[in-house]
């Protein structure tokens, strides 16, 4: 605003600034008999502070424009009234993202002298330029302020962090603690560096606010503390030693409970997350849970399939008096969904009043995941009926919903349709849906020509669809295309060289089996443990491959033996074909059935109420042996199975499964 200054001061002052001409209220102005039947009534035209808190007034009633034309019809009553006045006349700009009532009052301020002088109103300016996304516009204003307050920094680094600037944000903070020994920074000032903090992958940042944070005796503030989790957590290696290690030592109030069980359910530390859950319940001291903890919690149980103590959680929400609450019954519907029992999630999420676009696509999301296509798509169709426009993450789940079920020309229509009618550009999680859906229907040709020819940079979630889409259509060209680039983008998962090895031996191709065998131990790759666990009377029970930890380990394999007889009576054979070749079938098929999907079903076979579903979760894809074995198991036992792996939902159920052997 340099320009500004070399303007030559007005006979007259400026005239005030317009309301926005987009917003209805803009025709209010100080003519206007119900705003000067209202100053007649509430405001004391002598008194400056009285105009000041009619403005402020009005902007918290959420009418900025109004704020605007109250700040107009002050300046002519009472040119007196401009210092008080203009502050919320400048966060009225902020709220309406005006910058031309902005730039004006901006203006006004620099020929009033009120500017860069009075701290108030040069917060209030920052703030201004901030929320109409003029960042650099604010930091020249900054510049032009000789000593910024704690109350301006504040407002600088607040604004940088608004506009996702955090290493300005930061270098700010520093310089204020660099100047003063840190006596200017305040909790307002350490709440917005934390903020910032947590965005950033240098974990030392953090660190360091703590430390200072201790220095000046801002550690024992609540909100302080509460972010400083969140920035552990979120920050650099995502520290949650370094956070729960905090959490022990500070004094907790129910947001520290909330946060770090937060913390612990977005990281996938379910047990832990339940653990801190139990604990909150009998620390007493009048700290009692809410829809956020509730949230969070049901959170854990989606991620851990711990369904049982799900139902309990849900109990809850219903005895609190939440399950209409669309933040809590969204959670609801999403931890039935992930729990294998979209029938309970659909009756949840009937019990929300008021749905918004989150809980619609949870619920679409939902039968997505569980093969129910038709349904996700009438789920849809009832989302348009409301009213509700589909966003990004609608059609995110419309695709998935289509490609888990085949629905090819529906997929189809609803991708073209999302860009024509919607104006959506399709990101590349369409994009992924759609590779899946074409993969799935045997186009591979057109899923590898949308993959070159799409606008957005193909990400390992994408190449990985299509590789999957090679093994069952065993196209071992394509596929070694597809291995390439994941090992470019992803090269320390292990899932990559392992599929891309079994479509090597189902192949036949032995010399590349080994091949890749070697690649991985070369690369020094490890692949990670796989298991399967299973909820029953509200325990999780956890099984490896050929696992003999658990107490009914002897009791397991003597089931399994007999139940294998009873599968081989009826036609099961076990498939070999990706164990290693250098084995005898008997050696092979001995490494079969000591899976951990088959311990943990003959566990729940053994265990479970008879005629009761089986729920069982598997940290990576289910193998094909396992999965062929499964169907004939619920065929021989008459018992439904649902299996939750690493890419969907399978439904087992006389001897036949949801997933159309396409996962």
């Amino acid at each position: 605003m340099a320009a500004a200054r070399v303007l030559p001061p007005p006979a007259d002052p400026p005239p005030p600034p317009p309301a926005p001409a987009s917003d209805p209220q803009s025709r209010r102005d100080a003519s206007d008999p119900s705003i000067r039947a209202l100053f007649l009534r509430a405001v004391d035209p002598s008194r400056p502070s009285s105009w000041s808190a009619a403005v402020a007034d009005l902007l918290s009633a959420g009418d900025p424009a109004a704020a605007l034309a109250a700040f107009a019809a002050a300046l002519r009553a009472n040119p007196a009234a401009l210092r008080p006045a203009l502050p919320p006349a400048l966060r009225a700009a902020a709220a309406a993202t005006s910058l031309a009532a902005g730039r004006q009052l901006h203006l006004l301020a620099l020929r009033s002298g009120l500017f860069p002088s009075d701290a108030y109103s040069a917060s209030a300016l920052l703030h201004m330029y901030h929320h109409c996304s003029r960042p650099l516009d604010a930091r020249k204003a900054f510049d032009e302020i000789p000593a910024p307050n704690p109350v301006i920094v504040t407002s600088m680094v607040s604004g940088c962090v608004r506009n996702n600037l955090v290493y300005p944000a930061l270098a700010i903070f520093r310089s204020m603690v660099a100047a003063d020994s840190a006596g200017v920074v305040d909790e307002a000032a350490a709440l917005v560096a934390l903020t910032a903090s947590a965005r950033i992958p240098d974990r030392g940042i953090t660190g360091g606010i703590h430390a200072l944070a201790v220095k000046i005796g801002l550690d024992g503030y609540a909100g302080v503390a509460n972010t400083m989790l969140d920035a552990y957590a979120k920050g650099g290696n995502r520290d949650l030693g370094a956070a729960r290690k905090l959490f022990d030592m500070m004094e907790k109030d129910v947001v520290s409970w909330n946060t770090m069980i937060a913390l612990y359910a977005q990281n996938g530390l379910s047990a832990e997350a339940l653990g801190l859950y139990s604990k909150m319940l009998n620390v007493g001291g009048g700290i009692r849970c809410n829809a956020v903890t509730l949230s969070a919690v049901l959170l854990a149980c989606a991620h851990a399939g711990a369904i049982q103590t799900g139902k309990r959680i849900h109990n809850q929400v219903v005895r609190m008096g939440l399950e209409d609450n669309v933040y809590v019954g969204t959670s609801v519907v999403d931890m039935y969904c992930k729990c294998g029992r979209v029938e309970l999630a659909r009756k949840a999420f009937q019990k929300i009043k008021e749905k918004n676009i989150l809980s619609w696509s949870a619920m679409i999301a939902g039968y997505g995941m569980h093969g129910h296509g038709q349904e996700a798509l009438e789920v849809f169709s009832e989302m348009r009926r409301s009213g509700l426009k589909p966003n990004y993450i609608t059609f995110i789940s419309v695709l998935a919903a289509c490609s888990h079920a085949g629905l090819l020309n529906e997929g189809r229509y609803w991708y073209n349709t999302m860009k024509r009618e919607f104006g959506i550009e399709p990101g590349v999680e369409h994009y992924g849906c759609m590779v899946d859906l074409l993969g799935r229907a045997g186009c591979l040709d057109e899923a590898y020509s949308l993959i070159k020819e799409m606008k957005v940079k193909p990400d390992a979630a994408m190449w990985g669809a299509l590789l999957s889409a090679c093994r069952i259509h065993k196209n071992v060209e394509l596929a070694e295309i597809s291995a390439k680039r994941l090992f470019e983008l992803d090269a320390t998962n292990s899932g990559y060289y392992v599929l891309l090895s079994n479509i090597y031996a189902e192949a036949g191709m032995w010399k590349d089996v080994e091949r890749m065998r070697v690649l991985v131990k070369t690369r020094g790759i490890e692949k990670p443990p796989g298991y399967s666990s299973v909820e029953l009377k509200g325990k999780t029970h956890l099984f490896y491959v050929g696992d003999k930890s658990h107490p009914q380990h002897k009791e397991i394999y003597a089931y399994l033996e007999k139940l294998l007889e009873r599968m081989q009576e009826a036609g099961y054979i076990p498939n070999t074909g990706s164990v290693l070749h250098d084995l005898d079938e008997e050696e092979k098929e001995s490494m079969l059935r000591i899976h951990s999907e088959k311990l943990a079903v003959a566990f729940a076979l053994m265990n479970s109420v008879e005629g009761s579903v089986i729920h069982v979760i598997k940290n990576l894809r289910v193998c094909t042996d396992c999965h062929t074995a499964i169907k004939v198991i619920t065929k021989v036992t008459n018992r439904v199975i649902v299996v939750r792996d690493i890419q969907r939902f399978h439904h087992f159920k006389d001897g036949l499964c949801s997933c159309g052997d396409y996962w």
